[in-house]
């Protein structure tokens, strides 16, 4: 009866971790072109990110580094209203731009992002610097499932100044 019982708590443990990195990888979900229908659903990074900031740049979030030069100033230093570029890696294809909301320091940020919890928009979310140099080159972010920072870091490209 003991031996059922501790069996069925770690079925238990497995299968919360196996939904739990589900979700983690459903974060790929900020392709900024197409209809924003698809599996991913209606809510994702690049297009709200455009929405609020007005940055006139399109298609996959990563690629919006490339496409700001000579447009758009670009930066390593955080500032309220930039988009913070995250690089495409296997968790984030697409990669993710969220839009700064507030800089309570030289290594943290308060974001404001679409689809970082999938289907959600985060408002005033964390997120920290954990480079070597300080440039935003690798980032931590709060994850609110967890109520905490998130474990993994992600590569950034840095900060992109709307206009005006």
């Amino acid at each position: 009866m003991k031996r059922e019982r501790v069996r069925a708590a770690l079925a238990r443990t497995v299968l919360t971790r196996v939904v739990a990195a589900g979700g983690l990888l459903s974060l790929a979900a900020c392709a900024g072109g197409g209809s924003g229908h698809g599996w991913h659903g209606a809510v994702q990074c690049a297009p709200y990110a455009r929405q609020v900031t007005h940055v006139q740049l399109s298609g996959a979030a990563a690629s919006w580094w490339g496409q700001a030069q000579g447009r758009y100033p670009r930066t390593h230093a955080p500032r309220t209203g930039a988009v913070l570029v995250f690089r495409a890696t296997g968790r984030l294809p697409d990669g993710h731009v969220s839009v700064v909301r507030a800089v309570r320091s030289p290594r943290e940020v308060l974001v404001d992002q679409a689809n970082w919890v999938p289907g959600r928009v985060g408002r005033g979310e964390p997120v920290v610097d954990v480079s070597a140099r300080n440039d935003w080159s690798r980032v931590k972010v709060w994850w609110s499932p967890i109520h905490d920072m998130g474990k993994t870091v992600y590569p950034a490209y840095g900060f992109i100044l709307p206009a005006g």
